[in-house]
């Protein structure tokens, strides 16, 4: 089960309000990826996801690593992974699901976004 928090390292951090169905949750399969992946990097590090400007689509979705959590930052923890997701990305990713997905073509995270009205056909470009 997904856990939905504040960044706990910040002290005085505004609490960002996320209500049910509003955050972005982590399927098991990407909880355990994430997990694999942040072994191989140096320090405790999370994964980001953003959103940015650009794309096939208008947006696309970017994954990096992360060692620190911003005071705006949503933090969702799963089977010890940790996904960041910044406010402004969060508002085109509410209800969004994060999963790992591994097929004959190849294996990646994938966003399942509502929020999304038309999509690329690589899976990182979207719009609203």
């Amino acid at each position: 089960m997904d856990t939905l928090m504040n960044s706990p390292q910040i002290e005085n951090a505004p609490a960002m309000q996320v209500g049910p169905g509003d955050g972005v949750s982590l399927t098991e399969a990407a909880a355990r990826r994430i997990v694999q992946l942040a072994k191989d990097e140096a320090g405790d590090v999370k994964l980001r996801l953003a959103v940015s400007g650009g794309g096939c689509s208008g947006f696309s979705y970017g994954f990096a690593f992360d060692d620190a959590v911003q005071a705006d930052d949503l933090v969702i923890c799963r089977d010890g992974a940790t996904l960041l997701v910044d406010s402004v990305s969060l508002d085109v990713l509410r209800g969004s699901e994060v999963d790992y997905v591994e097929n004959l073509v190849g294996a990646s995270f994938q966003v399942r976004n509502p929020n999304a009205t038309a999509s690329c056909g690589c899976g990182t470009s979207f719009s609203v």
